[in-house]
């Protein structure tokens, strides 16, 4: 399997570099996968054990067996050997899948495709709440085994730590990112000297790297063999981690540090635990700690502390990226987006973002008050997020890169049938705690679909009433209003029409700057767009020019930026003394408001002109939708803050819409 895009070769990459970014990446992609052993065998032996007296040796195996194998086919050959070979020029994840397969796929299949990125992008987030709490509870939850009387302390504990990780987040990372490398290092290296320590000892335990024994769990134990393989999933959650920072790090440091280190290291502790069992039945309590001897009990429920909380800064700046990418994707409204780092770009923290996290986090915390119980409603996020990464990739090999059918489903349908399996193991769990998975996804979806298509009904009433540039010039040059020296800026959304605040400076004011300059934004359907074709600069009149700057969906906007870049050009503009004059819109909620009910219109890979031809309004919906978009445009920033346009340069012309 080839790329989908081209980018430079890993061979450039020297030995220093490759190493850091290959500890790098341990703390920061294997975080939240490092940290299940702490609840994923726990959880799987005490499904089985439901009922019954204890376990047999053959059914530990059984359960040993499907978790080593989950990691063989779910983690290292679909993600690390296969899906790291399908990229959007160096970026990984379903939105830059998205991205890339909606440009093999006609427009009905595009609309489709948008929406498995939206259900993607909503079960995404759900993880996101779920996994700071359930890895922090997992590794106070340890406390107990010290002495009962921890008990009372754990949710207390556990809350004012999830506290911290999130006041944290204002500040940055960049300080103490560094350690998060060699403190999962560490982590890893000690969950796999306690592994082995135990395997030492019955060294038996290894024969259930042999698959019979899952599969002889699976035939012999029924109905009970779906719950089971629910809690064995837990194993391989935090997977998407590999696939969304393969841009952040490369596909080499990403796969070396998982083939060297985190897979070992994992198989280690999970037969351990195992092997810890076997030879005595009380350990089913909470194997991974009582693995440890009682000397070392107390220092590794820090060290578990300590990984916790790297998993979730992991997962917590996860949601910052997603919530970025679809912003720009023009799925979200704009938010606040604040660059923590100078050195890196991908630095950022958005308040509401992060404040939403905490909520719904501690929320969880308090109504589920265990990792036991949270282990329920974990698992539905990632194995659907998987399965819709299988049907994107397949589309990919399908569409973009030119595979046959029957190529492309040889290449995606194996994982996607295990997938499924896992699915409807995890819907077993909806009743127990799953419904909050759920809940969050279709709360995220809801937002990102009314966004969309109040979004295109709007600019589909502004293309029906809108004035041409052209016609526009006709007007001035037959009536031209008195003119004043310097130069304005106006934005807009449509670069064929004449923007909103130029209208409105001319009707008001009456009065035309000597240059006029009507700038657009775009966001490409890749993930960074080159210098070079940054800009797309054209001399519509003697007074009047148009710029079009495209930029991809994981980068952050800079008009002022972008503009010094066309000067560098040749383009003459003064940036010190211009004017930014920008149309700010507020909506009230109307009688006969009417919005669009057609998913993804907005999101046709047309050209310019046409989107100029398509000037009907479409239908509505209801009225309590309406207020939903009325108010997530009222949460947005200003165009001034989002494009970082100085505000001493700023003249705001309003407007008011009724929907």
């Amino acid at each position: 399997m080839t790329s989908a895009t081209s980018h430079p070769s890993p061979h450039t990459i020297d030995r220093s570099l490759l190493t850091k970014l290959t500890i790098g990446c341990i703390g920061i992609v294997y975080g939240d996968i490092g940290t299940s052993p702490l609840y994923a065998f726990r959880e799987a032996v005490r499904h089985a054990s439901s009922g019954a007296d204890g376990l047999l040796p053959l059914e530990i195996y059984g359960i040993l067996s499907l978790i080593f194998w989950a990691l063989i086919i779910n983690v290292t050959v679909k993600y690390v050997m296969f899906l790291l070979y399908i990229d959007n020029r160096g970026e990984g994840g379903n939105l830059s899948l998205v991205a890339l397969a909606r440009k093999g796929v006609s427009s009905g299949w595009s609309r489709v495709v948008l929406l498995l990125g939206i259900i993607g992008a909503g079960l995404f987030t759900g993880d996101a709440v779920i996994t700071p709490a359930i890895s922090v509870f997992s590794a106070i939850e340890g406390l107990k085994l010290i002495t009962p009387a921890f008990n009372d302390f754990i949710l207390p504990m556990t809350v004012l730590i999830l506290v911290g990780i999130f006041a944290v987040q204002r500040k940055g990372t960049t300080k103490v990112a560094v350690f998060f490398g060699p403190l999962m290092t560490a982590w890893f290296l000690v969950m796999g000297g306690l592994g082995l320590s135990h395997i030492i000892q019955l060294p038996e335990v290894l024969k259930a790297l042999n698959p019979y024994y899952g599969l002889y769990f699976i035939a012999h134990h029924g109905w009970l063999s779906l719950s089971v393989i629910g809690s064995v999933f837990l194993a391989v959650t935090g997977v998407e981690a590999l696939y969304v920072d393969l841009g952040h790090f490369g596909r080499r440091p990403i796969q070396y540090a998982w083939l060297g280190l985190a897979l070992p290291c994992l198989a280690l502790n999970y037969a351990g635990q195992a092997a810890a069992l076997l030879q005595d039945p009380a350990v089913i309590k909470n194997p991974f700690f009582l693995m440890a001897p009682s000397w070392g009990l107390l220092p590794l429920v820090i060290m578990a502390t300590m990984a916790t909380t790297i998993a979730s800064q992991a997962v917590i700046t996860g949601a910052f990226s997603l919530a970025q990418q679809a912003m720009h994707l023009g799925l979200l409204p704009r938010l606040e987006v604040r660059h923590t780092s100078a050195e890196q770009e991908g630095q950022v923290y958005m308040p509401r973002v992060n404040n939403l996290l905490l909520l719904a986090v501690l929320l969880l915390c308090v109504v589920f008050r265990s990792s036991s119980a949270l282990a329920s409603a974990y698992g539905i996020a990632v194995t659907a997020t998987m399965m819709i990464t299988s049907v994107l990739a397949f589309i990919v090999i399908w569409k973009v890169l030119g595979r046959s059918l029957l190529n492309a489903l040889l290449w995606t349908l194996p994982f996607a049938m295990i997938e499924l399996v896992y699915l409807c193991s995890n819907l077993a769990k909806v009743i127990d705690g799953g419904y909050v998975t759920l809940g969050v996804a279709a709360l995220i979806v809801l937002v990102m679909t009314t966004w969309i298509k109040g979004s295109r009904y709007l600019y589909a009433r502004a293309r029906q009433r809108a004035v041409s540039l052209t016609d526009l010039l006709e007007m001035l040059d037959r009536d031209p209003p008195q003119r004043i020296e310097g130069t304005a800026i106006f934005l807009t959304s449509d670069p064929q029409t004449a923007p909103m605040a130029l209208l409105q400076n001319i009707k008001h004011n009456k009065i035309l700057h000597s240059h006029n300059v009507v700038l657009t934004i775009v966001t490409a359907h890749t993930p960074k767009v080159p210098e070079d074709q940054r800009l797309v600069i054209d001399t519509i009149s003697s007074f009047m020019s148009r710029i079009i700057i495209s930029y991809g969906y994981m980068e952050t906007p800079d008009v002022p930026r972008a503009l010094a870049l066309a000067r560098r050009q040749g383009f003459e503009i003064d940036l010190k003394e211009a004017s930014y004059f920008l149309g700010r819109r507020s909506f009230i909620a109307g009688a006969h408001s009417r919005m669009p009910d057609k998913l993804g219109q907005a999101w046709k890979n047309e050209t310019v002109d046409q989107h100029a031809a398509r000037v009907a309004v479409p239908d509505s919906l209801p009225p309590w939708r309406n207020k939903i978009y009325i108010a997530l445009a009222d949460s947005a920033v200003t165009a001034t803050d989002f494009y970082r346009i100085p505000r001493s340069h700023v003249v705001e012309m309003g407007i008011q819409i009724s929907l």
